[in-house]
């Protein structure tokens, strides 16, 4: 049964389209709107419908053909198939009834949908089911069409979940009071398990739940000081994929959670590759992970897509809006709106306010900020950040003096962000004929990552989004060659002069670790840091120069005492985040100036620092808090 603001949409809607349209049905779908009408084509003929249903009601309508006038599924497949240019290469078609959707999965997506829109439109003319087009990656993965089927898999299933999250979001509110607060349970005066929960009288929304993979004794968040069961959180934004941001978010679902988790398609794909690996990785090291793949497949089918920009109700009194924040493919910052205007605050995740060879720079143009809560990786008073160019030609030099000393350079990299950003260096180096190496091993989770990555040229760099549409990846690059397997990497490191890149970045575990134990007592060769190493990490001990490890041996996996003769170097300049100038840069140039800052995702008395040093500079009240405290906002 609708609720009463439910039907005062329907009522609207029908007011404002003519009759001959025919519509059967609005359905509530999560923050969606849907139509059903006997002749779905009509909106497309006048598409000034769709616009001006949207323009009311500020949220996304969806247009679905009644289910009584569907082309039966055989003969709409071969109209389907028809109607698309072979030279689209489609890959995948499957209907889905509940929906009155068709999902169509191809190489040039461009082609299914035509110059203006033809072929969509004939589509739609001819079998009134309505395309949903996804693009296939450049690359092969076994994951995305893994996670593709389990996605939408069940109509069924799915339409009854966005159904109960509409009936949240429609929700009557239960109390008039106007308060705004946010909870801080991991994150805070430390880099790792980010989650913040952001309250109002009427909503309990969660940001972000990650784990802190660098240390064994408090790796996830504070959750069992929530006094109320994690079933009356009314939604999870996930800001991007890494695991300190989404690594805990299937133990929500392990406890019982089952509410929506919004962020974008990219981070959806990311985040659940990255949660299968690292459950795998901790099997592997005979420990117990904290859930199941039933729970990450859970999580899954109540992941809610948005497109950045795009303004989303996800509670009675609050609507969200993800906008790109450059760090790693599908990263956001999550602008949150309260209320009619009672507040309006922006995290910022994780950002790059700088030069990357990736994305384009992260969005500075807000409608309005009162509080602001950022990250602060490097805002301590380390130095800053060297020149990208000068950081490139470090990385360069550095790999080619160890390899023209007859050593190998392992470069442990996180599987998403650094991975790419320093293959796009590699690349341009090697065709530039100044890299002395002849190949570059990935190793790890890297090459799925890579080909999700083909998969969303979108949201690249437009460079890098031209060679991906042109069959030009720089990520198929001849530079590059997959390590097939573990018995591989002892017969590579044996051949000298050659480059690896392999995960774990923080080596917390994964290859990255196995190379090392094969490595570390070889004088000409040399382990390269290219991003943030965690406290408690192998990556910082290494470091902060510890020369002698018990490890456990690649050859034998027996424990050892290993003694370090490579050359450890770092190389500043590639990191996802932003340093002390960055960060004050993305904070002069917002275009609503925030009334109090709060900031996160640093280590320590560096967080600390940077709030006094931000409060100093720009007169705002900015304050570093403490996990398991809470910060009134309105």
């Amino acid at each position: 049964m609708l609720s009463l603001e439910e039907n005062k949409v329907a009522e609207l809607i029908r007011n404002v389209l003519p009759k001959e349209i025919e519509i059967t049905k609005v359905e509530f779908l999560g923050p969606d709107i849907t139509v059903y009408t006997k002749k779905p084509e009509e909106f497309y003929k006048q598409d000034t419908y769709v616009s001006k249903i949207a323009g009311v009601l500020k949220k996304r309508v969806n247009i679905r053909a009644d289910k009584t006038v569907l082309m039966e599924i055989g003969q709409a497949r071969k109209e389907i198939l028809s109607l698309i240019p072979e030279d689209a290469q489609v890959s995948t078609i499957i209907f889905d009834a509940y929906f009155s959707e068709v999902i169509i999965e191809a190489l040039k997506p461009g082609l299914v949908i035509g110059k203006g829109g033809s072929t969509t439109k004939a589509i739609i003319d001819k079998t009134k089911w309505t395309p949903n087009i996804l693009r296939a990656p450049m690359m092969k993965s076994k994951l995305l069409p893994q996670i593709r089927k389990e996605y939408y898999g069940d109509g069924k299933d799915r339409k009854q979940f966005l159904k109960e999250v509409s009936k949240e979001i429609y929700a009557p509110k239960r109390s008039n009071k106007e308060w705004v607060r946010a909870c801080f349970f991991g994150g805070f005066r430390e880099v790792g398990r980010s989650c913040i929960l952001f309250e109002t009288a009427n909503s309990k929304v969660m940001l972000d739940c990650g784990i802190n993979a660098a240390v064994t004794d408090e790796p996830y968040p504070l959750l069992e000081t929530i006094s109320y069961p994690l079933s009356e959180i009314s939604a999870v934004i996930v800001s991007h994929a890494h695991l300190d941001h989404s690594g805990f978010v299937p133990y929500l679902f392990k406890a019982g959670y089952r509410g929506p988790v919004y962020c974008t398609a990219a981070t959806r794909d990311v985040m659940y590759a990255l949660q299968k690996d690292y459950m795998d990785v901790i099997l592997k090291e005979g420990k117990i992970p904290p859930y199941s793949e039933k729970d990450i497949n859970e999580m899954l089918k109540h992941v809610i897509t948005r497109e950045y920009g795009e303004v989303t109700d996800v509670s009675p009194d609050i609507r969200i809006t993800l906008y790109n924040a450059a760090h790693i493919l599908g990263s956001s910052s999550v602008h949150i709106h309260v209320g009619d205007g009672l507040h309006n605050m922006v995290y910022s995740g994780d950002i790059k306010f700088g030069f990357t060879r990736l994305f384009n720079p992260p969005e500075i143009n807000y409608p309005r900020v009162e509080s602001l809560i950022i990250e602060s990786t490097y805002g301590g008073e380390q130095a800053p950040m060297p020149k990208r160019q000068d950081a490139e030609m470090e990385l360069i030099n550095t790999i080619n003096k160890v390899v023209e000393r007859g050593g190998n350079v392992l470069i442990p990299v996180f599987a998403v962000g650094r991975s790419q950003e320093v293959m796009l260096v590699l690349e341009h180096y090697y065709k530039a004929g100044q890299l002395k190496a002849k190949t570059v091993y990935i190793d790890g989770l890297i090459k799925e990552i890579n080909a999700i990555h083909t998969a969303y040229p979108e949201s690249l760099r437009e460079t890098v989004q031209k060679r991906i549409l042109t069959n030009n990846s720089p990520f198929s690059c001849e530079l590059f060659r997959e390590v097939e397997s573990r018995d591989e990497r002892e017969s590579l490191v044996a051949q000298k002069g050659n480059i690896f890149l392999a995960t774990s970045g923080m080596m917390t575990g994964g290859p990255s670790v196995e190379y090392f134990t094969r490595m570390a007592q070889d004088e000409k060769s040399a382990i390269l840091f290219v991003g943030w190493q965690g406290e408690g990490s192998l990556g910082r001990k290494l470091q902060n120069g510890t020369k002698v490890m018990a490890l456990v041996d690649a050859t034998d996996s027996k424990l050892k005492k290993i003694n370090i003769n490579m050359e450890v170097c770092t190389v500043e300049g590639f990191s996802g985040h932003c340093d002390r100038s960055q960060l004050l840069a993305y904070i002069r140039n917002l275009s609503s100036p925030p009334r109090k800052i709060i900031v996160n995702h640093g280590e320590g008395e560096g967080a600390v620092d940077f709030a006094k040093f931000v409060s100093s500079k720009y007169r705002i009240n900015s304050s570093a808090p403490k996990n398991l405290e809470c910060v009134r906002l309105h």
